[in-house]
């Protein structure tokens, strides 16, 4: 049996996205490359390690069992990584960080800006997913660091508190909602709206509480970033919900703090506290218990 450190890091992609071609693309891998390596893998074993079907693929329990053996390799060689990258500067460690769309655009910039340059030979797999799902792959080791919504499930994971994101309605200044001091999301879901771009962890969660509030959210245009919906939301294309943070961050544009109004929303889901996870913070690599503590250090202080 010869697999390499691709093929493994390959085939949990796989699982991860299931499906072939989004593992691919996580891996930096041709398609046609990483199909005859997973195809490699099953002759090797003479068993197939996925189901393939129309939308997509799951591991069979020979690819179970070989998730299983994969991720513990990959953490191991990241805790020696880790280690040894005390003693040889030219040894690269990695880790794979989480989070859900608040953190990743409010907070965590500067505060990855800063382990970076105090860390070069440490880099960091930043991806976006919404807090069920980065509790699900931290859980089941296919993340080293999650960052989330206190509203998750987080039994079984050990915690540290990062910081607290509260959720907003942006108005134009002259709309009929701008005289407003707070106001619940039920009352606002029937008005249009400027949405996130598909796949944003917060969109997602919005759209979910529009569902359970009995109006599906009515999304004019869906943009990347926040300064973008409160430039949309000045024009008057529609409202928006973004992080308190982010009206104070995108106001200091005169312009922008003089055409938008932020409301408070009363629901107690709006209040949110963000949330360091991990599997075991001693079983972590170095490395990864080191960013664990610059967040940590970064979260107690002021945005």
């Amino acid at each position: 049996m010869r697999f390499d450190l691709t093929d493994l890091r390959l085939f949990l992609h796989v699982i991860e996205a299931a499906s072939i071609t989004h593992g691919a693309e996580r891996a930096h891998m041709a398609l046609a490359s990483a199909s005859a390596r997973i195809r490699g893998m099953e002759e090797t074993l003479g068993v197939p390690l996925l189901e393939r079907g129309r939308r997509g693929v799951r591991p069979t329990p020979a690819g179970q069992a070989l998730a299983h053996h994969a991720r513990i390799i990959l953490q191991q060689l990241e805790r020696m990584r880790g280690e040894l990258g005390e003693y040889a500067r030219g040894l690269k460690g990695h880790v794979r960080l989480l989070s859900n769309t608040s953190a990743l655009t409010q907070f965590l910039p500067e505060a990855l800006a800063g382990f970076l340059g105090a860390h070069p030979n440490i880099d960091v797999d930043l991806e976006e997913k919404p807090s069920h799902e980065i509790v699900r792959a931290v859980a089941e080791g296919l993340a080293d660091i999650g960052i989330v919504t206190d509203s998750a499930d987080l039994a079984g994971l050990e915690t540290f508190p990062f910081r607290v994101d509260r959720l907003v309605l942006v108005v134009p200044r002259g709309h009929e909602l701008a005289t407003h001091r707070q106001i619940a999301f039920r009352e606002v879901v029937g008005y249009e709206f400027v949405g996130l771009s598909a796949g944003s962890a917060l969109q997602e969660h919005l759209n979910q509480h529009a569902i359970r509030a009995g109006h599906p959210l009515k999304l004019r245009v869906r943009v990347r970033g926040f300064e973008a919906l409160c430039r949309m939301v000045e024009h008057g294309v529609g409202l928006g919900v973004v992080p308190e943070t982010a009206v104070r961050q995108n106001g200091r544009s005169s312009a922008i703090r003089a055409a938008i109004r932020a409301v408070r929303l009363t629901d107690p889901w709006t209040l949110r506290k963000l949330t360091i996870c991990v599997r075991r913070f001693d079983a972590l690599p170095l490395h990864a218990r080191q960013l664990i503590e610059h967040l940590k250090d970064q979260g107690g202080k002021a945005p």
